[in-house]
């Protein structure tokens, strides 16, 4: 397992993704504590001196004007973080949370919040004993941050708040039985210090970062389900021909149409009705993938431009300047991340609606060109697949519903003083249900076209792509004779998107 070294500089989308997958581990660079000390050296003078500063002399939010005494600091710092810790609803993942650790750690280390090493050093030795806070779902507005989620995430090091270990009951234990087990005792909070532990955008990078490396793969998998669609329908490889593709040179429409070039290149199955009167033009699902999934891979990449650059922001307040000077600032604003998670939502959902077009017609006797009715064996007496395009089309149309943009609202908070909020922590969690569908509906496709391509063995073999595919696939699936439990079926290719993928570029020397 490689080790990922959190210095304050930015991490990798691959980074965070090994690390919140459990691939791999991370630990402080040797120099971080240089890096923190002179901002953590303004915040002790600050509240030597009684300077007025906010969250480390002053009250929070609407009662930024409020003066807080000395005495009163630490334990302001510690009824922040009890006060704020107000989420609802089933908690976080195992892998969401473990990306969480990661990422507040390296907003700490960058060393602009005024905190000590302590904070990000226990946040990691968290994640390295598999040691998850227990942060319920619901409760941002995303913007302050996500204060309720980071709060949550913030009371295990204070011993306060659920603990759970890796795998166990996501509702965990209380944090100080868990830390006492571990040999760890609660810190105490100094100045600023749970002020800087709420603020932030992790939370809601961290969904965007996942559906982001989610999303790079089903791009893939569409053009791979296309390409079979194609061959099991019997269409024409002669749309994704480059000369009529760079007359519209979008970048994802050119990958994807190369895709499909590459996937359908001496297909025996393609080969054999080139000259056939029907395959002149096909329907637009066929026709138009690489506009569709191309317009998808052109707003996944605007997404990934998002999270690279949040990956190395610092979005903390207020924040020590290297010159010294303390600043509020409004870089804990989520709209950039709202606004990339409502449109990639958007995007996505687009390929399962052209997808499960593609599947219909691999059903329907009145499209698929001599294919049996729902691809039964025994049509009547089977169903077929007939109900996993039901399964197919609900999910589509729930998407319509989650594709509804969260960042065109905004509500009030904080006394008015928090006035326009982002709600993108709603936007990410919507972005999730959504890849979550499309990753459904694209197995009901690789399944329909597996079937059908069972069915033209008679006529001719697929491409090498879509043959290594359908071998992969009935490795776990086998071809329904007669009719059997669908639900597994689709379970069990889900699981395989990824291969897919892999024994797909491995078969065609790879893909865009």
């Amino acid at each position: 397992m490689r080790t990922v070294i959190v210095t304050g500089d930015a991490l990798s989308l691959g980074d965070l993704v090994a690390v919140a997958r459990g691939e791999a581990r991370a630990e402080l660079g040797p120099d971080v504590a240089q890096r923190m000390e002179p901002s953590r050296r303004v915040v002790a003078d600050a509240v030597e001196r009684d300077t007025v500063m906010y969250g480390v002399t002053t009250g929070f939010g609407a009662l930024a004007d409020t003066h807080v005494g000395r005495a009163d600091l630490e334990r302001m710092q510690l009824s922040l973080v009890r006060s704020h810790s107000a989420g609802v609803g089933q908690p976080l993942p195992d892998h969401v949370v473990r990306g969480l650790l990661l990422l507040r750690a390296r907003t700490l280390t960058v060393g602009y919040s005024g905190v000590r090493i302590d904070l990000p050093r226990r946040l990691l030795e968290m994640l390295d004993r598999g040691l998850l806070p227990v942060i319920p779902g619901k409760g941002s507005v995303g913007a302050s941050g996500d204060l309720a989620q980071l709060a949550h995430l913030a009371q295990p090091l204070v011993g306060e708040g659920r603990l759970r270990r890796a795998g166990e009951d996501l509702r965990g234990r209380p944090s100080a039985e868990l830390l006492a087990e571990e040999g760890l005792e609660p810190l105490t909070l100094a100045a600023k210090e749970g002020l800087s532990l709420i603020n932030g955008t992790e939370p809601m990078q961290v969904l965007l970062a996942l559906a982001v490396d989610d999303i790079g793969i089903l791009v893939k998998v569409a053009d791979i389900a296309a390409a079979m669609s194609v061959e099991s329908l019997l269409g024409t490889d002669r749309a994704y021909d480059e000369r009529v593709q760079v007359i519209r040179p979008h970048p994802g429409q050119l990958a994807s149409a190369a895709n499909l070039r590459t996937l359908l290149a001496g297909s025996p199955l393609v080969a054999s009705h080139r000259q056939s009167d029907h395959a002149v033009q096909d329907s637009y699902c066929l026709r138009c993938s690489p506009q569709v999934h191309g317009a998808v891979r052109d707003v996944l990449d605007h997404a990934r431009r998002v999270i690279d650059i949040e990956l190395g922001s610092v979005v903390d307040n207020p924040v020590i300047v290297p010159d010294g000077e303390v600043m509020s600032t409004g870089n804990f604003h989520g709209e950039p991340l709202a606004f990339a998670g409502d449109m990639l939502a958007m995007a996505v959902s687009e390929l399962a609606s052209i997808s499960e077009r593609r599947t219909d017609r691999m059903l329907d006797p009145a499209f698929s060109r001599d294919l049996p009715a729902f691809l039964a064996r025994e049509p009547g007496t089977n169903s077929g697949y007939m109900i996993a395009q039901y399964t197919a089309a609900s999910l589509v149309s729930e998407n319509k519903i989650l594709a509804h943009p969260s960042s065109v609202d905004t509500i009030p908070t904080s006394g008015n003083q928090e006035d326009h909020v982002s709600m993108g922590w709603t936007s990410m969690r919507k972005l999730l249900e959504v890849v979550a569908n499309v990753r459904s509906v694209l197995a009901v496709e690789v399944l329909a076209a597996s079937q059908a391509l069972d069915f033209r063995a008679v006529l001719a073999s697929p491409g090498a792509g879509s043959g290594a595919v359908h071998r992969l696939v009935r490795e776990r699936v086998p071809t329904m004779e007669t009719d059997r439990n669908v639900a597994d079926q689709i379970a069990a290719v889900d699981e395989l998107l990824r291969d897919i993928v892999v024994v797909a570029e491995t078969a065609v020397g790879g893909l865009a």
